[in-house]
């Protein structure tokens, strides 16, 4: 199909799978559960880094998340015990395991002190055409303090060759236009234009049938490719094209 013909053809697919009835069975129900920013941030961040492998296995762990910080994420954060971590021990998603999640908790207590939040780092840190060397420079800080290295394997590097699906997801939920009651819209500092896909093996599956997507990998080279894409369609908002993607994808076996 043309240029044109594609465009009108995910436009279409954009407004089907883009409404409040995608909550339903993706893990951004997660943040959705709560009003406060910081509560959104964290809960969105820490459902964001386990959504990988089941997706009804990722919301039940998010919600156990959610659970032992007592359904007040920033509050947990910030006024923690050494007692209350060790409550976290028994907790795992596949390799995701008490130790990470210790060590993420610390984390976020540090970049809510030092650095004015996860917004700060990544409002502070953006670049003027796309936020993957932010999210490179994310996560040097995000491992300032003490930590063990199977711990580091849990925040992507761009730079390192990562497509970072789960951090451009949580970025996308951060920063896309609330409007349809999907995204958050949270970050009001951060262009859209500079988002990318979350590319995965559904997206990128996709993209590749319909002439989106060459390279083989889902790697960062392959979300380079996509982005520039994606940006020919819609300048100013390419990652709503996730919704397009992702649902061809998934729930129609595009």
């Amino acid at each position: 199909m043309t240029k044109k013909e594609l465009k009108a053809f995910l436009d279409e697919k954009v407004t089907s799978y883009n409404n409040p009835q995608f909550l339903d069975t993706d893990p951004i129900q997660i943040p959705h559960l709560f009003t406060r920013k910081e509560d959104v941030e964290i809960s969105a961040f820490l459902t964001a880094t386990i959504a990988w492998g089941n997706r009804k296995s990722i919301i039940n762990n998010s919600h156990k998340l959610m659970d032992l910080m007592g359904q007040s994420p920033y509050d947990f954060i910030s006024n923690h015990s050494e007692k209350d971590l060790d409550t976290l021990a028994n907790f795992v998603h596949r390799t995701f395991n008490g130790i990470d999640l210790k060590y993420f908790i610390q984390s976020l207590k540090h970049i809510y002190t030092h650095h004015r939040g996860l917004e700060g780092i990544f409002t502070e840190y953006q670049k003027k055409e796309t936020l993957q060397p932010t999210i490179s420079k994310f996560k040097e800080v995000f491992f300032e303090l003490p930590h063990e290295i199977r711990t580091t394997k849990h925040v992507s590097d761009p730079l390192k060759g990562s497509a970072a699906k789960r951090i451009n997801m949580f970025l996308r939920w951060m920063v896309r236009d609330a409007a349809t009651k999907v995204d958050f819209g949270l970050w009001k500092n951060i262009n859209p234009a500079k988002l990318s896909c979350p590319l995965d093996v559904h997206s990128g599956n996709v993209a590749r049938k319909l002439g989106l997507l060459k390279r083989n990998q889902n790697d960062a080279k392959a979300l380079a490719e996509l982005d520039e894409n994606l940006r020919k369609l819609d300048p100013m908002d390419p990652v709503k094209y996730d919704f397009a993607l992702f649902g061809l994808g998934v729930f129609e076996k595009f």
